[in-house]
């Protein structure tokens, strides 16, 4: 279900192709930092430039986010191929196809992998799995690794958290959740009783957070919090399903997969539960559509995410629509486009600085405000807490009939909850 069709302009070289020009090519100058060179990227044309690798460590198949893990994947090639037919970064093109490593969101495999791309790049252009980067912290922290941050844990906003090491764009799963129900309780109705479902740790974790702090602010009540994982590790939703039931709640908030979700939210409604569904991001998948669950999807849920939509009016999504040549399968591929946007700005401003070393990196990270194109708020790099106040959010609600088989119902929501919240650290931790 990944996208796979061709990028108006070739994206570097193939992973696997990629992996026998690794040592030979990324072994870095002794001019700059490892990951930089002197010689192109493999495959490229542009011979009078060197080569910037950059890793990539995610769920590109076999694990519960790999729809969503390789289309953010094909959403950053297109970004990078883009930046470098503009001309580059400080003399060099970028390559995040010969580090690319599959994780299938596996810790040991996410280490593993980490350890083998680490000599030969000079930063991580995706680092898929919110606990998998944070159990490498220490690590990326004594390498100076600076990453991009490829979920929205609030921890990656706060530099006590991060330690000036992981860009991110976007809200957060804890503020998602907030403005999601402000959105909610304006355009259905408020809710009273909500129950949450969420993966432990800390996407599901901050997630109902972020629902606790609302429904406090707002008088509601927490029906449930139920803790689940993916049906590789848990079997199946049933409990869950049967949990929900016993509290009758007037709302249901997922933080799962898509297949998780296409199983609740089926079961539930065939049970008789005749509420709403409210999902962050990774929720969704256009496959759901396919499954029996599609009519009360269809009916009954909505989603949230960061991004402008792909149809949407903002540069970014114009640049994002003209690097292909068709609507990919997958809302990622926007997403992967504009979490890309941060490390462009510190790479650029880094050349400039002629810190292109790890450690340059991270100095460069101070006081950085990237520009997201207005496809996606971007708050202020190496700050020691977010700007909330620029928050919004896009709504999207499930329609076959449109790319990727949901359509913006509203770009750019901002609530008025956040603003009365006092937040001056992550909303989890592990």
């Amino acid at each position: 279900m990944a996208f796979t069709s061709r990028l108006r302009r070739s994206a570097a070289v193939p992973v696997v192709a990629g992996l026998l020009l690794a040592a030979a090519c990324s072994a870095g100058d002794s001019t700059a930092g490892p990951g930089v060179t002197s010689a192109p990227c493999p495959g490229s044309t542009h011979k009078d430039r060197g080569c910037i690798y950059l890793g990539v460590l995610s769920d590109l198949a076999n694990g519960p986010f790999s729809a969503l893990g390789s289309s953010m994947n094909e959403g950053q090639l297109a970004f990078w191929n883009q930046v470098n037919q503009a001309g580059g970064i400080g003399g060099y093109d970028i390559d995040i196809t010969t580090n690319a490593r599959n994780t299938s969101l596996d810790p040991r495999t996410h280490r593993t992998a980490y350890a083998e791309i680490e000599p030969h790049v000079l930063a991580l252009a995706m680092s898929f799995g919110t606990a998998q980067t944070i159990a490498m912290l220490n690590q990326m922290d004594a390498d100076d690794m600076v990453s991009v941050a490829a979920t929205q844990w609030s921890g990656w906003n706060y530099r006590s958290a991060d330690r000036n090491l992981v860009l991110s764009a976007g809200y957060s799963y804890c503020t998602e959740a907030v403005t999601g129900l402000d959105w909610f309780t304006r355009t259905h109705y408020a809710p009273r009783n909500i129950a949450i479902v969420a993966y432990r740790g800390n996407y599901g974790g901050d997630y109902a957070s972020g629902a606790l702090k609302w429904a406090v602010a707002n008088g509601a009540t927490i029906a449930d919090r139920v803790d689940t994982g993916p049906n590789g590790e848990v079997g199946n939703q049933d409990g869950p399903v049967e949990e929900v039931l016993a509290a009758d709640p007037d709302l249901v908030m997922l933080a799962t997969g898509p297949a998780e979700t296409a199983e609740i939210v089926g079961k539930l409604v065939k049970s008789g539960y005749t509420g709403r569904f409210l999902g962050s991001l990774p929720t969704w998948n256009a496959a759901l559509l396919q499954t029996a669950a599609a009519p009360a999807l269809t009916a009954l849920y909505n989603y949230t995410t960061p991004v402008d939509s792909w149809n949407g009016d903002s540069v970014g999504a114009r640049h994002a629509r003209a690097a292909v040549d068709r609507a990919p399968a997958n809302f990622g591929y926007s997403l992967g486009w504009a979490i890309s946007y941060p490390l462009k700005a510190l790479l650029i401003a880094a050349a400039e600085e002629g810190e292109l070393t790890r450690a340059g990196l991270r100095r460069t990270i101070e006081d950085l405000r990237p520009d997201g194109e207005g496809m996606v708020v971007i708050h202020p790099a190496g700050a020691v807490q977010p700007d909330l106040s620029g928050e919004w959010t896009s709504v999207f609600e499930p329609d076959k009939a449109a790319p990727m088989g949901a359509r913006a119902i509203e770009v750019g929501y901002q609530g008025e909850t956040l603003g009365k919240l006092d937040l001056h650290e992550p909303c989890t931790r592990l």
